[in-house]
């Protein structure tokens, strides 16, 4: 982590897929003190939001969304959820067009937001916006299939967000959604080179933060690059890292059953409960 990790952390924006290794966690649900974590958590996005704000990217990114900013509303009704001492930060990447880019929340799909999380909130705009990818808030009719594909399996599992965010939150890497000239998604790692640095910068720092806050025993990265993203970010003081397949409907492997995979996968790190992955497959 970096030497002025804790300054950053402090810092208040108002102010200015290898099998997973099996881990033994806490049935007990966190005792530390909720209102601290979550004031950490909006401290570091308010801080993030600022730091990506001030930046500039080169071609082929032509539109840039930030909804930390625009989408605060929700998306600090979502950081509300936080727990300290949890068993695991599940990582995603960046924002999607129709999900968090739309909600302010990881894996934002509106439908379940809205239904399973029960935030519905006020969202603003960017300041250019394509065509193509208007922000629409809790308006927007379309569907985030990586959202919901994540969110519905989290909602099978556990029934209620309470008894999800005792045991986990979930966080994105990178907070903006990039587009080309076309409308076309721009994922982190297609960016420019001289535009990675300060966004990995900002981003890692952040990360930190937000493990400092939360305390996971596991960080359970959704996808490659978020496990990737967090190695690097966290080094030698990291808490396990572990991968599960990405729910996009881009890869192939996630469209031939995303849910049982991604199932067997939270069973093999200790996440699920042994015997979750079979009871669920014969349905």
């Amino acid at each position: 982590m970096p030497g002025n990790l804790a300054v950053w952390c402090a810092q208040d924006d108002d102010s200015g897929v290898k099998p997973p290794r099996r881990v033994t966690l806490s049935s007990e649900p966190p005792m530390l003190d909720r209102d601290a974590t979550i004031k950490a958590l909006t401290r570091t996005s308010r801080r993030l939001s600022r730091a990506v704000d001030a930046m500039g990217f080169s071609p082929p990114v032509a539109y840039t969304y930030n909804p930390l900013a625009y989408a605060r509303a929700p998306h600090e009704a979502y950081l509300a959820y936080a727990n300290c001492g949890v068993d695991a930060l599940f990582l995603g990447m960046n924002p999607g067009p129709f999900g968090m880019a739309q909600t302010g929340v990881p894996f934002g799909e509106v439908a379940a937001v809205r239904r399973f999380l029960s935030i519905d909130a006020k969202v603003g705009r960017p300041s250019a916006m394509h065509p193509k990818r208007p922000i629409e808030g809790f308006a927007c009719t379309r569907s985030e299939v990586s959202g919901r594909r994540f969110w519905g399996l989290i909602e099978e599992e556990f029934v209620t967000p309470t008894a999800f965010f005792e045991r986990a939150f979930v966080w994105n890497w990178c907070p903006l959604a990039f587009m080309s000239e076309s409308g076309a998604n721009i994922t982190p790692e297609k960016l420019a080179r001289e535009d990675r640095a300060p966004l990995v910068a900002a981003c890692d720092e952040a990360l930190a933060c937000v493990v400092t806050a939360l305390k996971p025993r596991i960080v359970i990265g959704v996808g490659a690059f978020a496990s990737a993203s967090a190695t690097r970010a966290l080094g030698s003081t990291a808490p396990l890292i572990t991968t599960i397949l990405h729910p996009s409907p881009a890869s192939p492997a996630a469209n031939r059953g995303w849910t049982l995979a991604a199932r067997r996968m939270l069973v093999d790190c200790g996440f699920f409960p042994a015997g979750s992955a079979v009871s669920h497959g014969r349905k």
